[in-house]
């Protein structure tokens, strides 16, 4: 007796993935003559149909999100063709390709659908995660977006060079992935088109580039670096894609070593998390999951920096004010770090840092005099390096500013977590992410006041 292809997601078959994969890649193939405003009819009729065919033509939920999300990017570059800063037709068409390649599958994910053939139901696995494939996948990803991005460049003769196309097919891509990795009730046929999209545009405004060569180099090491953090159980994966993307855009912005002294920070927290672990288990302080970061603890630590590292690149006129503000952001996170780490194994009680009021280890806001240890000299090791690293070349500036930049924004984080946080206002992710921003803004300021302006 014959049997029906075994159901998948929302009731579609195995015979669909390859029809609409066909269809994606005529979508591709007619954009550059049919124009953003025909594209963006047949999209939305797409999306109707998918979305109201009912029993009638089977999908899988994914082909109608990424169908609504093709739609909602042409839509924006339609009405954005008015105003000074215009979304490209060719982005909108590399960010599809990213999602359209990973329509059906996920090599960034550790949960996985697996069909029940008895039941006709998906139930969720565990699965481990594949260094290998997800970087032959991730190749792939690149690939699909510079091939639709360059289609559209070459019949439609637009002024872009094919290297600053496959710059921002890298940085699409890793960004793409990234947002697959990240838990989320929403199809990843939505975050991951719109994210990649709003990204590359983005970086298609500073117009900047480097060759592909250098950017094929700053990817793999930064993948590698990630790797390992991830088999060290330092990283999740949603951690390592977000440290790949922090270095491939560090690196070819700023230089490796940046990257190198924002890697100081992630190895130093990683090391001491498992500082006295069992104790802090046991008094209920300990990291969760065992100390393993993820993409929220990486973003919201090293927002500025990434932010600093690319205007680096991009006003390379205001540079040394940039380079003191990207130490003292560093260093905050570092310094914050390990005062949380090490200060909560302190013998005797935290005080509270606006009552100075008795507390209890690792409550928000609390300080102790070893915390604040740990603060200046995890500030200081970030300000040597940044003069070994030939980042800053005034080693008792390096020092001194970083280190006060650091210490300042470390209490900074404190003062947040006795009030914002304390309030509900502020999360401790939003805590690190303004702590940071205040030790980078402390840092320049005192390069300031010293140099005179």
């Amino acid at each position: 007796m014959n049997r029906a292809a075994p159901p998948l997601e929302n009731g579609s078959s195995y015979h669909g993935i390859p029809v609409m994969h066909v269809l994606y890649f005529l979508l591709i193939l007619i954009a550059p003559f049919a124009g953003v405003d025909l594209l963006f009819l047949l999209s939305f009729v797409l999306f109707l149909g998918l979305r109201f065919s009912g029993k009638f033509l089977p999908c899988r939920r994914d082909a109608t999100s990424l169908s609504f999300s093709l739609t909602l990017m042409l839509l924006v570059s339609a009405v954005s063709q008015d105003f000074t800063y215009t979304y490209p037709f060719y982005i909108v068409l590399a960010a599809f390709a990213i999602a359209a390649v990973g329509n059906h599958i996920s090599f960034f994910t550790e949960r996985g659908f697996m069909a029940d053939i008895e039941s006709g139901k998906n139930r969720i696995k565990q699965r481990r995660f594949s260094l290998l494939w997800s970087s032959i996948f991730l190749s792939l990803r690149i690939i699909a977006a510079f091939l639709a991005a360059s289609w559209v460049v070459y019949w439609q003769g637009l002024p872009v060079l094919y290297s600053f196309i496959f710059f921002i097919s890298v940085i699409g891509a890793v960004t793409g992935s990234l947002f697959e990795s990240i838990p989320s009730r929403i199809d990843s046929n939505i975050p991951v088109p719109l994210g990649a999209g709003m990204t590359m545009w983005i970086f298609e405004e500073f117009r900047y580039w480097v060759p592909p060569e250098k950017m094929l180099v700053a990817l793999a090491f930064s993948l590698f670096l990630g790797a390992m953090a991830y088999r060290a159980k330092i990283a999740d994966v949603s951690a390592l894609l977000s440290a790949a993307l922090l270095g491939v855009l560090i690196i070819v912005f700023s230089g490796l070593p940046w990257f190198l002294l924002l890697l100081t920070f992630f190895i130093l927290g990683g090391g001491f998390t498992r500082y006295k672990y069992a104790y802090k288990e046991s008094i209920g302080i300990a990291q969760a999951k065992d100390g393993i970061r993820s993409y929220e603890n990486v973003f919201s630590n090293s927002t500025a920096a990434l932010a600093l590292a690319v205007a680096y690149g991009v006003f390379p006129e205001h540079s040394l004010p940039i380079i003191y503000a990207y130490m003292g952001t560093v260093a905050t996170a570092t310094g914050d770090t390990l005062a949380s780490e090490i200060g909560t194994t302190a013998k005797g009680r935290p005080r509270m840092i606006t009552t100075l009021k008795l507390s209890e280890p690792g409550a928000d806001g609390a300080v102790s005099s070893l915390g604040e240890l740990a603060a200046i000299f995890g500030s200081a090791i970030i300000g040597v390096l940044g003069y070994v690293l030939g980042i800053s070349d005034n080693l008792l500036l390096s020092v001194l500013i970083t280190t006060a930049g650091g210490f300042f924004g470390t209490n900074v984080d404190s003062l947040l977590g006795a009030t914002l946080q304390k309030r509900g206002l502020l999360s401790n992710s939003g805590v690190n992410f303004a702590a940071t921003f205040a030790g980078a803004g402390i840092s320049a300021g005192i390069y300031l006041l010293v140099s005179g302006f």
